[in-house]
């Protein structure tokens, strides 16, 4: 055989596996499950805590923002771990019940709640400090990837997800938190391109799609919830016929009557309800979880809705409630007032998606509040009327009653407008939602997390009451 023809036929064997390749080129599909209760070890109310821990139930929220978002959180992180708890031997750190994410912070939150203290030995050199933006390029540029991305069921956005797999988590799944079963219970969240509604990944949302979360990849959630618009595709999921065992929730059953009476609940029901119609919603894709909410805080009122820490409340568990907002938001300058001719479409359409991410979180933050307080005093209001009933009445009717009504509540919500200094102010609001920093930047961000938490008001009252 001539030389030649050799050359050529390995050029046509190397076409031909590339061409293999990419028609086989596939997203990671998440896993059916086998029966109604698969996923019940990744719920909330499995994941336990120490004896009397629930007296001081601290949630922490993490929002997008890129290696900014990171960085911002894992200050707060390190700073909490320095807090040692009067008359016990543990920091606030370790009074972390729950950790709900969005984008960039889900990086941060993932990352702890899989390794816990690790984070503070390795966490800077495997993502804070690397540039992923040029990492994801060479990837991108790499011919092998060209003929996985021909095919349609293969984007960037599972590139990215598998060198966050590989390079930051370990490979590790759900399974991993679950075996744990220890809080922090972690909820990243991604938002149903559908909709527009938040989507979450936990069992029990997981049970509304019958599929299998313990199976599924931290890091392709993370993808998910980090998955903004433009730059990358949706992260795609299987919405699978429920397992022959499964019911649908009672609590959603009722929710679906209660229009009228609480329209809150009924569209909570109906936005998981929506996956029941297999025929018409086969797959789900998600996108950034900043495009329903930016700072994960609602899914900490969901979690109180649907029982998880309301019950808690009512049992009397809870003594101090500490919500703290690790808000990343940034400013960078805009000029288009500047010029008479309107933006153009890339201008528009990056404002489109932000404008909602970034301007409604304050009133996120007032709602959670506006939540937890009304609950506090609803509580005392029934504990007042009892003590009159008792007083004029001492044989009357016992009101029914709850606990809760003396439970401490601190909101400490810390973003870049806490910063007094306005040099400094100006350049973390001017930071760019990216994952490449400079070093330098990445540890202003660390040590900005950790000072603000400490010099805010509420957070000073919580000290101050808990001592």
């Amino acid at each position: 055989m001539k030389k030649s023809e050799t050359s050529h036929r390995i050029v046509l064997t190397i076409i031909l596996a590339l061409f293999f390749l990419s028609s086989c080129a596939h997203y990671t599909i998440n896993q059916p499950a086998k029966y109604a209760h698969q996923n019940d070890s990744y719920e909330f109310s499995n994941f336990s805590q120490s004896t009397d821990a629930d007296e001081t139930f601290v949630i922490l929220t993490f929002s997008g923002g890129g290696t900014r978002a990171a960085a911002f959180s894992y200050g707060v992180l390190e700073r909490l771990r320095t807090i040692p708890l009067p008359g016990k031997d543990k920091t606030l750190l370790d009074e972390v019940d729950v950790i709900s994410t969005v984008s960039g912070g889900s990086f941060t939150g993932a990352y702890y709640a899989l390794f816990g203290d690790r984070i503070f030995e390795d966490y800077k050199e495997k993502f804070l400090y690397r540039n992923i933006e040029k990492e994801l390029t060479f990837r991108l540029l790499n011919p092998v990837n060209w003929f996985r991305l021909a095919s349609p069921y293969y984007s960037r956005i599972d590139l990215a997800s598998e060198l966050y797999d590989k390079t930051v988590f370990d490979s590790l799944t759900f399974q991993a938190l679950a075996d744990k079963a220890k809080r922090p219970f972690l909820i990243i969240n991604a938002t149903n391109l559908y909709q527009g509604a938040l989507f979450e990944f936990t069992g029990e949302q997981f049970n509304y799609i019958g599929s299998d979360i313990l199976s599924y990849p931290v890091a392709r959630a993370v993808a998910a919830s980090s998955a903004f618009p433009f730059l990358l595709a949706p992260v795609s999921l299987v919405n699978y016929p429920f397992p022959p065992d499964y019911e649908i929730p009672e609590a959603d059953k009722m929710a679906m009557k209660d229009y009228w009476i609480n329209k809150e609940r009924y569209f909570s029901a109906i936005n998981n309800l929506i996956f029941s119609d297999k025929a018409n919603h086969p797959y789900i894709h998600l996108m950034d979880g900043g495009l329903a909410d930016n700072i994960g805080l609602r899914a900490i009122h969901d979690l109180y809705v649907r029982g998880g820490i309301r019950k808690k409340i009512n049992d009397g568990k809870i003594k101090y409630l500490l919500v703290i907002v690790v808000n990343a938001k940034n400013e960078p300058p805009q000029k288009f007032d500047l010029k008479e001719s309107p933006p153009g479409l890339a201008t528009v359409g990056l404002k489109t998606c932000t404008i909602s991410m970034d301007n409604y979180s304050f009133e996120t933050i007032e709602s959670i509040k506006q939540l937890f307080e009304e609950r506090i005093k609803a509580q005392q209001y029934i504990e007042s009327c009892q003590e009159q009933l008792d007083k004029h009445c001492p044989d009357s009717y016992k009101l029914p009653s709850m606990s809760g009504g003396q439970m401490k509540l601190y909101v400490v919500d810390i973003s870049f407008d806490n910063i007094s200094d306005k040099d400094e102010r100006e350049f973390l609001k001017n930071l760019p939602t990216t994952f490449n920093l400079e070093k330098e930047e990445v540890n202003r961000l660390i040590e900005a997390g950790g000072r603000l938490l400490v010099e805010h008001p509420e957070f000073k009252a919580f000290i101050e009451e808990y001592q």
